[in-house]
């Protein structure tokens, strides 16, 4: 019996899976109410923690271009 791999015709090996793209955790508390809240105001196919990226990107962005101005 011959193994699949000798009828590739990739010079790579193949891979398992995919990247990981969300590599770093959290887990953060909110006061009662706000899921609810997050949750009247996402978009089709969003989810709650799209949306908290998302926030915290724009956050981190004002964040840093306020830093430069001050230096």
């Amino acid at each position: 019996m011959r193994n699949l791999t000798e009828f590739s015709d990739s010079p790579k090996r193949s891979r398992v899976g995919r990247k990981k793209r969300w590599s770093e955790d959290m887990q953060a508390r909110f006061p009662e109410g706000t899921f609810e809240r997050i949750q009247a105001v996402l978009d089709d196919g969003e989810d709650r923690t799209d949306l908290v990226r998302e926030a915290v990107e724009r956050e981190l962005t004002r964040r840093e271009r306020e830093q430069r101005k001050s230096r």
